[in-house]
């Protein structure tokens, strides 16, 4: 972490050295990750993209974000309209994401969580939970999927009201649910409507 430009540049140096270069990046490289940094840097230096002779190609292997995978784990929270905010401020003036999550709270979205807690930013999940809870249930249901696809993997079902006193880190996705997500034994559920409209209840 923190490296990020450094890692971009040797990559896009090297490539334009004639070398075949990879930039490995956890979830999804575009998504919170390492392909922005790539290909901002490589607009900043106004560098030819393409294919052609002098040209920098850049490929953008898709990936499996947090967000997809924590919520496979937690059942099926992002079936209906959702939003991703991350609480890390070290890019991202503070008064900016809490417009955001205020917004999305009013707004009645999924919302999932991404940098929730690390040891430098120890306030900001309790923050969001305080802003959410303007908007939302305290009861609203919330998933916790820690270390998702590596050693340590774990989940947990919680409430808004109770999400501040859990133990999470970077590597910690949180889903907080929309007004109409339910738990149904452990697993959180965003109705998508198909119950309302095509189920006679038989």
């Amino acid at each position: 972490m923190t490296r990020e430009m450094d890692r971009a540049q040797k990559a896009i140096d090297l490539a334009r050295e004639g070398l075949n270069t990879a930039v490995i990046s956890g979830g999804d490289s575009g998504v919170y990750a390492m392909a922005g940094a790539v290909f901002e840097l490589a607009a900043a230096q106004k560098l030819p993209l393409g294919q052609k002779p002098g040209e920098l190609y850049i490929k953008v292997i898709a990936g499996i974000p947090a967000v997809i995978s924590g919520a496979a784990l937690l059942g099926a929270p992002l079936t209906h309209d959702f939003c991703a905010i991350s609480l890390s401020d070290r890019l991202t003036p503070w008064e900016v994401i809490e417009k955001r999550l205020s917004l999305a709270g009013q707004g009645g979205f999924v919302i999932a969580l991404y940098n929730p807690k690390s040891h430098g930013r120890s306030w900001q999940l309790a923050k969001a939970a305080e802003i959410l809870s303007r908007h939302l249930p305290p009861k609203t249901p919330v998933g916790l999927a820690g270390r998702v696809g590596r050693e340590g993997e774990k989940t947990q079902v919680t409430t808004l009201d109770k999400l501040a006193e859990k133990d999470v880190d970077m590597q910690t996705l949180v889903i907080v649910g929309s007004p109409s997500t339910f738990v149904y034994r452990n697993y959180l559920i965003t109705p998508r409507g198909y119950m309302d409209k095509y189920w006679s209840g038989e």
